[in-house]
């Protein structure tokens, strides 16, 4: 006969595996997230200990080492999680009171550092707080609970440009609104990019130019150019989930490899086909890849 503990179990991980068929094709979706790549995707500069407090268990959204063991709703993945999460179970049925769990804040959302088959537990049983013992990392950046990592990924990218926009006034002097990216730390590359301009064009001047110039000479003479041969060479085509400054990036990294090999006379549109002959993918390798992806997952 099974007791409520096993069917408590069993009614969690089914439905850990209902999430996985509903999320087939886009399986992030339904991951609990990794408290290591939201850490590399924020870059905290410090940590303090807040103490004992009670969470929503709503705002635990990830694990700093089991989140391959449970889903975004951290329902358990796998079997071998059985024996410990129906002994937590039981104890909850008993009312045996059990030690707060540990987490780390960031972001103003929650990731397990001990405890993930308490949360489990207690999601799994409708429990809404739970008590923690927090230690917070300190970043600007506030997530929204409920999105996966692309999308916090996401949501990071857009703070980034927003300051960017705000403190350089780039937007205003381009009237250029569109600098995206799809990865985190490019604005601050892109600053550099502006900076070194500036520096070398004040290396001809007995006055230094202001930095609304230097942005317009970066924009017009060095980003544009590169912009308007990704565009009507229709290069953008072979690297799909990337964006015209995405390519920008890269392109001017290579040609600093190659000018450094070959000199200062190798051109930049001959870096940019030879980068993407080297790295682009071409349509039926991408049909392939995408095919070979979902029969692995299936």
């Amino acid at each position: 006969m099974i007791n409520n503990s096993e069917a408590d179990f069993n009614k969690a991980y089914n439905k850990a595996l209902v999430h996985e068929i509903q999320h087939l094709f886009n399986p992030e979706e339904a991951s609990l997230i990794s408290f290591s790549d939201i850490k590399k995707l924020l870059k905290p500069k410090n940590e303090s200990y807040i103490g004992i407090k009670t969470i929503p268990i709503s705002s635990i959204v990830g694990s700093e080492d089991r989140y391959n063991d449970f889903d975004k709703e951290f329902f358990p993945k796998n079997l071998h999680l059985r024996s410990r999460w129906q002994s937590i179970d039981d104890a909850h049925q008993k009312d045996i009171i059990l030690p707060p769990i540990s987490l780390y804040e960031l972001g103003g959302l929650y990731f397990v550092r001990d405890g993930n088959h308490r949360v489990s537990v207690a999601k799994a049983q409708g429990i809404e707080f739970i008590d923690a013992e927090v230690v917070s990392l300190k970043t600007e950046i506030k997530l929204k609970p409920g999105l996966s990592y692309k999308k916090m990924k996401k949501q990071v990218i857009n703070y980034e440009k927003r300051v960017f926009y705000s403190e350089t006034n780039f937007g205003d002097i381009t009237d250029y609104w569109c600098l995206d990216f799809s990865a985190t730390g490019q604005y601050d590359v892109i600053y550099n990019h502006i900076l070194t301009h500036k520096y070398y064009i004040n290396q001809n001047k007995t006055e230094e130019i202001s930095m609304q110039e230097a942005i317009t000479s970066w924009f017009e003479t060095v980003y544009l150019p590169v912009i308007k041969h990704i565009t009507n060479r229709k290069i953008l085509r072979r690297f799909p989930g990337r964006t015209p400054s995405d390519l920008y990036v890269w392109f001017i990294k290579y040609w600093d490899e190659i000018k450094t090999k070959f000199g200062e006379s190798y051109s930049i549109d001959d870096t940019i086909e030879d980068f993407t002959e080297r790295y682009g993918v071409r349509f039926f390798r991408r049909i392939k890849n995408k095919i070979t992806k979902i029969l692995m997952d299936f």
